[in-house]
């Protein structure tokens, strides 16, 4: 079966197909052949050798994967629909942990679907963690992205008074706007705001914690940019509150909390209330064009690789 790995630091050119033998699931896990794949933009600092968090050559690409279950495990039956997070997910065949799949419907786009695994439970998470309360003012980073364009909408299912996005081109603002948020330039951001979620770091960082209103959160869950945020402690003693989310991390620690999250998530999904946006579909063995995308920042929503 086919894989993508890299065996060194650099652009897209050293993501590579290989042929690998399946992979076997073990107990407590799930084989399930890919649909499609839900890229994630963390793999391109990952894969340039610029992320604060370094992993081991040869690398992965981890993705949020929607397939059908190729062997039986558990509850689950060769042929059902599944959708689940994979640290090794560019490939045909994956293996998931059977404790975090969530099932997919007959009729959904499994492009769409890919959000189901992670990313939208994701985005609650992150508005939980923020602790939104209705009518609040809102500021997502990066809000034209995978994970910020779910933010969006997710916001304002949440009640919240006010979101603004912020967007690097006036196409990417224009795309937001159509999502029902106000939109800005990373610039352009004026206080105060309640709660500002930002997966970028640096400067980006730096810039929301000043408009951060007194008594108002951050929540902080990437460093995209490379650069790993630290807050100052005299803008603390402002009483702006400021914490870290992982979602592996708010697995292990609040797993009840983690399955309501993908629970909500599905239960949104299949009204329609939440609306992912593909903005590519990528042939698996085309995944440095991918990575162009993502590298450039150029998408509006989920760049998704199609077996």
């Amino acid at each position: 079966m086919r894989t993508v790995r890299y065996r060194e630091h650099g652009g897209p050119a050293v993501l590579t197909v290989e042929e690998v033998p399946e992979p076997v699931a073990a107990d407590g896990q799930v084989l399930v052949r890919a649909e499609a794949i839900g890229t994630n933009v963390i793999d391109t600092v990952f894969r340039s050798g610029t992320s604060p968090w370094p992993r081991p050559l040869p690398g992965r690409l981890t993705g949020d994967v929607v397939g059908r279950v190729a062997k039986t495990a558990g509850p689950f039956r060769p042929g059902d629909r599944v959708a689940g997070l994979s640290e090794d997910a560019a490939a045909d065949l994956v293996v998931l942990d059977a404790d975090w799949i969530t099932r997919v419907p007959e009729s959904a786009d499994p492009a769409r679907a890919t959000v189901l695994a992670m990313t939208a439970p994701l985005a609650l998470g992150l508005l939980r963690a923020g602790r939104l309360a209705a009518g609040e003012t809102v500021l997502v980073q990066s809000a034209a992205g995978g994970v910020g364009h779910l933010l969006v909408q997710l916001a304002i299912l949440r009640g919240a008074g006010r979101v603004i996005g912020t967007a690097s081109t006036e196409a990417k603002r224009d795309f937001v706007r159509r999502l029902g948020a106000d939109a800005t330039s990373y610039a352009g951001v004026e206080g105060p705001i309640d709660l500002v979620l930002d997966a970028v770091g640096g400067d980006v960082f730096d810039a929301g914690l000043e408009v951060l209103a007194p008594g108002g959160r951050m929540v902080t869950y990437g460093a995209v940019g490379g650069e790993l945020p630290t807050a100052a402690a005299r803008r603390l003693y402002e009483l702006k509150w400021v914490t870290g989310f992982s979602m592996l991390a708010h697995r292990r620690a609040f797993p009840a909390a983690a399955r309501a999250d993908m629970a909500e998530a599905a239960a949104l999904f299949a009204a329609g209330k939440l609306r992912p946006v593909v903005a590519e579909r990528v042939p698996l063995a085309e995944v440095t064009r991918a990575h162009e995308i993502l590298d450039a920042r150029a998408n509006l929503g989920r760049v998704v690789l199609i077996p």
